[in-house]
């Protein structure tokens, strides 16, 4: 089996004035990219909301657009993620990233950054029998070589020196990708809970749709997932894990 992987970022800069940081990532086969891909797509369509063509990106899904306008939209998304089988997601979350200290290890908060990718995508990439492409967000323009970095380090951990299991790790912007743009609304929600924001409805509506629908998920997002998670995993990072 192929898999295709889909990751993004919240909060990830060092002096951004958040407490937390995200990585996440979402995940699927290869063969199921272009039907789930449709199938975001002929929601937006059930919405009103304008698809990409050649004159247009259309509409992007982001977090930080949540609102009551769209929210029956927002909400069918999270439910099309929770229903499908063949849809899995992991996050690595640092509940405070003020209390890293770089220097004690040699490195910049950008190389944290990568190894906390190394962490994320190194879970999903031990299951035997795979082959796997991997997609991150744009961060930078220098992102590239550390992207190529990345890719080796894993390699070298899978013992995959001729890159036949990890096959790409390459970057994409996220208007390319409806399952990046899902990947970044379900992050987002994680997101919102550990910065214990409430000032939006719409998003508390999603957190809750996410976290209790048909009870299939009833755990509290502010806890490690069991290592028998394979839909909903997160991961709670701290200095000592």
């Amino acid at each position: 089996m192929e898999i295709s992987i889909f990751c993004d970022e919240s909060c990830h800069l060092e002096h951004d004035n958040q407490r937390v940081m995200l990585l996440g990532a979402i995940w699927c086969d290869r063969g199921a990219v272009r039907s789930i891909s449709e199938s975001i797509r002929a929601l937006k369509r059930e919405h009103g909301l304008k698809i990409p063509d050649a004159r247009s990106r259309g509409f992007e899904v982001k977090w930080t657009k949540v609102g009551p306008a769209q929210l029956h939209f927002y909400d069918s998304l999270i439910r099309l993620f929770l229903e499908d089988d063949r849809l899995h997601f992991r996050s690595i979350i640092v509940r405070d990233k003020n209390l890293l200290d770089h220097s004690a290890f040699d490195q910049t908060h950008d190389d944290f950054y990568y190894k906390l990718y190394y962490r994320l995508l190194l879970r999903i990439l031990e299951k035997k029998n795979n082959e796997y492409n991997v997609y991150l967000d744009i961060k930078d323009t220098r992102g590239g070589s550390k992207t190529r970095r990345l890719h080796d380090f894993l390699c070298t951990k899978l013992r995959d020196d001729q890159k036949m299991v990890l096959k790409h790790v390459e970057q994409i912007r996220s208007e390319e990708s409806e399952l990046l743009q899902l990947c970044d609304l379900i992050l987002g929600a994680v997101s919102y809970y550990n910065r214990q924001q409430d000032g939006s409805e719409a998003k508390l509506k999603l957190i809750d749709t996410l976290s209790t629908y048909k009870r299939r998920y009833p755990r509290k997002l502010g806890e490690t997932s069991f290592l028998s998670e394979e839909k909903f995993d997160l991961f709670y990072w701290s200095a000592a894990a």
